[in-house]
């Protein structure tokens, strides 16, 4: 058979239905982004747009109506491509990348959605170009337009990036000649390389793992949180997460398992979890099987010596940009903002009983312990995945380990998820893995849809929303089989 062309992958996925109807949500959502609900006050789209009286309410509403629609349509056109439901209906395969290509089009001329970090990234560069710190100050050091498009509660903050992805944001300043939209905008161009990165190599490494690619590419390169919040929303977790699956691909393929190492490296200069990964990549190349002595020092020295090469590259990385290690300082930074973080919402409900038993007066100690346990049961919970899996499943380690750790730190951004989400194909998982993982996304959909609504005080259509997602998970997912998807290699 004659390899297709780029042309007939495209072709394909314009014939079918469920890649427009992706479309169609991305089209709906990049509407409702140009509504009040969505833009910055600062936005220039506001000199458009009604600031006060009865058309404001109209077009803040029908933006947030326009975006729960998309949403929801994105959803059902996940459900609709996927490769196990397309081959029981004999409908022909469709390459990933072309269906990516239509669905998330709408995206790149909009503002960025759901989250106004580009801005901060585009006002952390402003401060570089005049010559001030961004892990010392924060964006509101400097009045004006780029402070003004960062949401009020980061103005005061500093950064608590990589001092690459500082650079690459000073960079995107001045290529947009000091324009805070622009720069916003070009802040997709990392994005879409980290989304180029892993829709080219998630489907690479599935193979190498004995994994069908099309089930890997679908849940990885196609779920609707990367489309959402990679594209829509330009954030640097997508070069990071592009950049660290690209090295566990070289370690994989090539048997370097330095190489890799230097990769995940620059990875960490874009954001910091990557390093996790490095201590992985060894037992890629030659696996740790045995608990005997000498194997359990070699494994040992050849993790340490992966993490002091990405270490290496880091701090090469830091003195080159100029920034160094100011990032310390500002990791506390993302848990300021009460999140869907598990550790957070356990504080917060434990805060009202102790505070009217009297046992804490304002239930700031309650809510801080909680927390910190929060950070205890991240270190436990990673050394106890490196004794299951590190040296014999080392993609596995890294898979869980990154979602374990999103999962109790004081902050959770549906984003974060996608560190080990677009591994988690590799890790050989069950059907209940795999159903769980896709209602996880389901349910991720619907906090950024519920928080959206509740902002917007849209309760009803926040409510039939809901409602509409409970519906397309129990038609599609729970009556499709897992086995056979492509996704599980057992």
């Amino acid at each position: 058979m004659a390899e297709s062309t780029w042309r007939t992958d495209l072709a394909n996925a314009a014939r079918s239905r469920a890649v427009w109807l992706g479309f169609v949500g991305s089209l709906c959502i990049l509407l409702g982004s140009l509504s009040p609900a969505y833009l910055p006050q600062a936005s220039p789209i506001w000199d458009w747009l009604p600031r006060s009286g009865p058309g404001l309410s109209v077009t803040k509403w029908s933006g947030t109506v326009l975006t729960l629609l998309g949403l929801m349509l994105l959803l059902e056109s996940w459900f609709r491509l996927r490769p196990a439901a397309r081959r029981r209906r004999g409908r022909v395969a469709l390459r990933n990348w072309a269906v990516l290509l239509i669905v998330a089009s709408p995206l790149l001329i909009g503002p960025p959605v759901f989250s106004h970090d580009a801005y901060s990234y585009v006002a952390h560069g402003w401060l570089l170009h005049n010559n001030l710190d961004p892990y010392q100050v924060g964006p509101g050091v400097l009045p004006g337009y780029f402070a003004d498009q960062v949401a009020w509660v980061w103005r005061e903050t500093p950064a608590p990036y990589g001092p690459l992805s500082l650079r690459i944001s000073h960079l995107l300043v001045i290529v947009a000649g000091f324009d805070p939209v622009w720069a916003a905008l070009l802040h997709r161009v990392p994005a879409l390389l980290g989304v180029g990165l892993i829709a080219y190599f998630v489907p690479r490494l599935a193979q190498l793992m004995g994994v069908s690619r099309s089930g890997a590419s679908w849940f990885a390169t196609l779920n609707p949180i990367l489309i959402i919040d990679f594209i829509g929303g330009a954030h640097n977790d997508s070069l990071m997460t592009g950049l660290m699956v690209f090295g566990i691909w070289l370690v994989a393929r090539y048997k370097l398992w330095w190489l890799g190492a230097v990769v995940i490296g620059v990875a960490t200069s874009i954001k910091q979890p990557a390093l996790l990964a490095s201590v992985a990549l060894p037992f890629l190349v030659r696996p740790w099987t045995e608990w005997k002595l000498k194997p359990v020092l070699d494994a040992l020295a050849r993790s340490l010596s992966s993490l002091a090469i990405a270490v290496g590259v880091f701090a090469l990385i830091s003195w080159a940009t100029g920034l160094g290690f100011g990032w310390i300082n500002a990791t506390d930074v993302p848990g300021m903002v009460d999140t869907v973080s598990p550790v957070t919402i356990l504080g917060r409900i434990l805060q009202y009983p102790a505070t009217m038993l009297g046992l804490d007066a304002s239930g700031v100690a309650v809510f801080n312990v909680v927390r910190q346990l929060g950070t205890v049961a991240i270190v436990v919970g990673l050394v106890w995945l490196a004794i299951l899996y590190l040296g014999k499943h080392p993609i596995r380690f890294v898979s869980w380990s990154l979602i374990w750790f999103s999962l109790c730190a004081p902050a959770l951004h549906s984003w974060y998820l996608l560190w080990g989400a677009v591994l988690l194909p590799m890790t050989g998982p069950s059907k209940k893995a795999v159903r769980a993982a896709i209602v996880a996304t389901v349910v991720l959909l619907a906090y950024n849809a519920i928080n959206f609504g509740i902002r917007n005080d849209l309760w009803t259509v926040m409510l039939i929303f809901v409602a509409a997602l409970y519906w397309t998970i129990h038609t599609h997912e729970l009556r499709q089989p897992v086995q056979g998807d492509g996704i599980s290699s057992d």
